[in-house]
C-alpha cells in the first residue's frame, strides 16, 4: 500500500499540491483524474520520487520515503514498474532487449534466467515469438504490451502508468485497460494510473481520485462517478452527451 498523508508541493511561487491525503491498496487499480494543470503529473512524480514533497509524508508499505537511507531508496526502485504515455521504448533495441533493460541493470540473474523472464512477461502479454522485432515494426498497442511486459518484468509490487492509453484507438484502449487490470489483480500489484481516458474510469476504476487545482475534490469507485451530485466531478466526466446517457441509464436502472 502508499498512503499520502497531506502532502504539498510547489515550484517558485506556484503551489501545485495542496494538501493531498490519498491511500492506493494492493491488488486494486486506482486512477487519478482531473483537468490539465490540477496536479496529476506532480502527484504521480511525487509518488515516484522524482519531486520531493515540501511537507507531508508518503509512505510505502508503512514505511516514510523521507526516512529511507539510499539502500532502501535503491531497494525501493526494483519494486517500482513504470509504464510511460508514449511507451518510452529504446528504437535501437529489440522487444527482448528492451524488456530485459531493467533485468541487466537491477538483477544479478543468469543471461538464462533472464531470458525465461523476459519470455514469460512477453507471453503473458500475448507478444510471445516478438523478441526480435524493433519498436518500429509494431503498431501503437504492441508498443504499449511491450512497455508494460517491461514494467513487470522486475515483479514490482508497485506499477504507475502514465496516460497508458494515449494515441490509442478505443477497442486497443480498451485491451490495454484489461492487461492492466488483470495484472494488477494476478500478481495483487498497487497499480497507480493518470489518464485523461473516461473510458478506463468506467471500466476499471476501482479507486477514482479527482484533483481539482491541486486539491483532492473527490475520491469513489466508478460506481459511485455515476451517482455522485460533485458538481466538479459531473461537469468533468460527464462533458460529453455519450456519458452523459451512459450516466443518466445507469440512473434508471438503479432507481
Amino acid at each position: 500500500m502508499i498512503e499520502v498523508n497531506n502532502i504539498t508541493k510547489g515550484f517558485d511561487d506556484s503551489l501545485i499540491l495542496k494538501g493531498i491525503s490519498a491511500s492506493f491498496e494492493k491488488g486494486k487499480t486506482s486512477l487519478i483524474i482531473g483537468q490539465s494543470g490540477a496536479g496529476k503529473t506532480v502527484l504521480l512524480k511525487s509518488l515516484l520520487g522524482l519531486y520531493k514533497p515540501d511537507s507531508g509524508a508518503i509512505l510505502y508499505d508503512d514505511v516514510s520515503t523521507s526516512d529511507m537511507s539510499l539502500k532502501t531508496e535503491r531497494e525501493l526502485r526494483k519494486e517500482i514498474g513504470m509504464v510511460f504515455q508514449g511507451s518510452a521504448l529504446f528504437d535501437s533495441m529489440t522487444v527482448e532487449e528492451n524488456v530485459m533493460f531493467p533485468l541487466k541493470m537491477f538483477s544479478n540473474d543468469s543471461n538464462e534466467a533472464m531470458l525465461d523472464r523476459v519470455n514469460f512477461v512477453l507471453n503473458r502479454v500475448n507478444l510471445e515469438n516478438s523478441n526480435a522485432k524493433l519498436p518500429a515494426e509494431l503498431s501503437g498497442g504492441m508498443q504499449k504490451r511491450v512497455a508494460i511486459a517491461r514494467a513487470i518484468a522486475m515483479k514490482p509490487k508497485y506499477l504507475f502508468c502514465d496516460e497508458p492509453n494515449s494515441g490509442l484507438d478505443p477497442q486497443t484502449s480498451i485491451l490495454i485497460d484489461n492487461l492492466i487490470q488483470e495484472i494488477t489483480h494476478e500478481y495483487n500489484i498497487t497499480t497507480v494510473i493518470n489518464t485523461h481516458d473516461m473510458n478506463s474510469v468506467m471500466q476499471i476504476g476501482q479507486k477514482i481520485i479527482f484533483l481539482k487545482e491541486g486539491l483532492k475534490a473527490w475520491e469513489g469507485t466508478s460506481e459511485d462517478i455515476f451517482r455522485t451530485d460533485n458538481e466538479a466531478v459531473v461537469n468533468f466526466v460527464y462533458s460529453s452527451e455519450l456519458f452523459k446517457k451512459v450516466r443518466q441509464a445507469y440512473l434508471g436502472q438503479t432507481k
